[in-house]
């Protein structure tokens, strides 16, 4: 694995930037959670810069995605809820599901981009961003909290997968939709502009 650069590092301060911005535009849903857009810089950094670069933004979208329980970088009233349960296992939930997604993102990618043309990884990788991330962050929140009085009110006697359909249906389609668009425009912007890190 080469080691990051300069360019490297500024890219990456510039996606937690982003991220910090996206911290304020999570959409609220009734079932308590949000529609939220942070994936795209977690896959941005998955392609260009690798496994590594998308570790590295999957864990900081992690970090802020735990700061909003205590209403820093936006507010998540799910979040404080759970930090009020078990604040180190509301970090795990928040943390290592969005770590996974970023690491994983970046082999998604060198997977398909020499299967297929930029445009069409770059928006599978971009799906998958917002697919993973709603599958790793609902399964780690009913298997830690499945048992929790506040769980168990929300899942209101449905089993894990019919509450996991319920709670982030409508959520999880746009979040891909938007997430599969954008990551693929951008990916492939980036890509004509040569800022992609050369295996």
């Amino acid at each position: 694995m080469k080691k990051l650069s300069t360019r490297d590092f500024v890219l990456l301060a510039l996606l937690v930037a982003v991220l910090i911005v996206l911290g304020y535009v999570n959409i609220p849903q009734p079932a308590g959670l949000s529609i939220t857009f942070n994936m795209i810089p977690v896959a941005i950094a998955a392609i260009v810069l690798g496994p590594l670069g998308g570790a590295i933004i999957g864990g900081a979208f992690g970090l802020i995605s735990f700061l909003q329980c205590f209403g820093i970088c936006g507010f998540s009233g799910m979040g404080a809820a759970l930090v009020a349960i078990n604040p180190f296992l509301t970090f795990v939930q928040r943390f290592f599901p969005r770590l996974i997604d970023g690491l994983l993102l970046g082999y998604i990618y060198r997977l398909l981009r020499p299967r297929t043309n930029v445009y069409v990884a770059c928006a599978i990788t971009g799906f998958f961003a917002a697919f993973l991330n709603t599958l790793l962050f609902m399964t780690s929140l009913v298997w830690l909290f499945g048992s929790t009085e506040y769980m168990q009110a929300s899942m209101a006697g449905r089993g894990m997968l019919a509450y996991i359909v319920a709670a982030v249906g409508v959520n999880g389609l746009v979040e891909m939709l938007v997430s599969t668009v954008l990551t693929g425009a951008v990916g492939s912007a980036l890509e004509k502009a040569g800022f992609f890190r050369r295996k």
